[in-house]
Order: structure tokens, then sequence, then C-alpha cells
């Protein structure tokens, strides 16, 4: 607990409207609740690469769901890493006889296929396990 000048508790509207106001016109910052400095803090650590078990640890959160609901949405890049991590420790396989390329069909010009989609009569595909719901 904080106290004032006389020895009473500091009076939350007073720190606010006569410290924190003030100190947010003097940086050029906007107006936020004083409640915004602690999910800050908290953003900061996690963008700083903080566990979750740290930031639930220095928020007093009762469990880390309630740290995971509140800020988990700050580290979306998180299973991405994971993945990315793990391309750079596998390699791809290499095939035992690399594919051959046909001469004669990269030289071939094939009749161009026009198909007609949508109307009335035809569709996409002539099977009727996918054109009739009832099959």
């Amino acid at each position: 607990m904080f106290l004032s000048d006389v020895g009473r508790p500091l009076n939350g509207s007073n720190l606010y409207n006569r410290d924190f106001l003030p100190c947010l016109e003097a940086a050029g910052l906007r107006r936020v609740p004083l409640h915004a400095l602690r999910h800050t803090f908290a953003s900061l650590l996690i963008q700083g690469g903080a566990s979750l078990a740290y930031v639930k640890e220095q928020m007093g959160h009762s469990s880390i769901q309630v740290t995971v609901d509140i800020y988990g949405h700050l580290i979306p890049s998180g299973n991405i890493d994971w993945v990315d991590g793990l391309d750079t420790q596998t390699s791809p396989q290499v095939s035992a006889s690399p594919a051959q390329v046909d001469s004669e069909s990269e030289t071939k010009d094939w009749p161009q296929t026009i198909e007609m989609i949508g109307g009335p009569t035809r569709t996409r595909t002539w099977d009727q396990r996918i054109m009739s719901p009832l099959l």
C-alpha cells in the first residue's frame, strides 16, 4: 500500500488525475486507464520471449489458464516457430532416382480444353454421387 504525504492511503482518482495524466501529456501519449500499464507489462514480457508460466507469476494470476485466456493471442506465431524449427532439423528426402523428363511430351502441343462451367445442363463433373445428394 502506498501512502500520501500525510500518511494516508493514496486516493486512486487523485493519483490518476494529478500524477498519471500529466505524465501521459508530457510524453505526448493518449489517455489510457492506469490498468493499461499492467497489460502493457505482460504484453512486453510475452513479446520479449518470457514463458507464460513466468508471466503468470508476475501478474499474480491464479492459474496459467487465466494468463493464456488474456494474453494467448499475443503469441500466434509461437506454433509457427516450432514448426519452422522442425523444418531446419530435418532435410528433405532425396529420391533414389531422379525423375526422367520425357522429351516427347514436352514438345507435343495438346489441344486446349474448354470446360462448360455452370449452366442448366452441364457441370464440372459427371459423377452422379456428387451430382445427386440422394445417392
